[in-house]
């Protein structure tokens, strides 16, 4: 059942302090996959390490660091002289926003990294990043666009006038 009444929203330094607890676990998780993923494939199974273990780490090395530096920017608090908060910043938390899709970039990466340990061909699931871009581009956008009606294009005038010629000429029939 839907809560009654106005929305609650969120204080500037709610959303300042939220921000910098979500940057701060998101850092984490980095921090995390890439230490595991450097101790597993390039430290434990060194003799068997390849130029793609090292490009893929490249590789999810920038795409964590577009993703959090994205995140931090979105997040970036603004404070006058005498060091009150005059604006939190974004909201990281906020559903349907961009910090949602750079959360979830951040989490599949570190997901088919830690993956990756076993099998350099976990590496192929990092294909859904882009099929989910592609994906809400085909609904939010494309999709609309290809399907709206071209009569719904036509000025509200020419519908009317086009409404009441339909009309009269039923009339005429009766």
């Amino acid at each position: 059942m839907a809560p009654k009444g106005k929305v609650a929203t969120k204080g500037k330094k709610q959303i300042y302090e939220e921000n910098k607890e979500t940057l701060s676990f998101y850092l984490r998780i980095i921090l995390g996959a890439m230490v595991l993923y450097v101790a597993v494939s390039l430290g434990i199974f060194y003799h068997s390490s390849t130029f793609w273990s090292w490009a893929f780490l490249i590789f999810s090395c920038l795409i964590y660091a577009v993703a959090y530096r994205s995140m931090r920017g979105m997040a970036q608090a603004t404070f006058t002289e005498d060091g009150s908060l005059v604006d939190g910043g974004i909201d990281l938390n906020m559903e349907q926003g961009m910090a949602e899709h750079l959360k979830d970039v951040v989490l599949l990466t570190a997901i088919v990294q830690v993956l990756s340990c076993f099998s350099l061909y976990f590496w192929y699931f990092w294909l859904l990043g882009p099929g989910r871009a592609l994906y809400l581009l085909w609904v939010n956008v494309l999709g609309p666009w290809f399907s709206t009606d071209s009569s719904s294009t036509a000025p509200p005038e020419q519908n009317e006038k086009r409404q009441r010629r339909q009309e009269r000429r039923q009339m005429k029939r009766f």
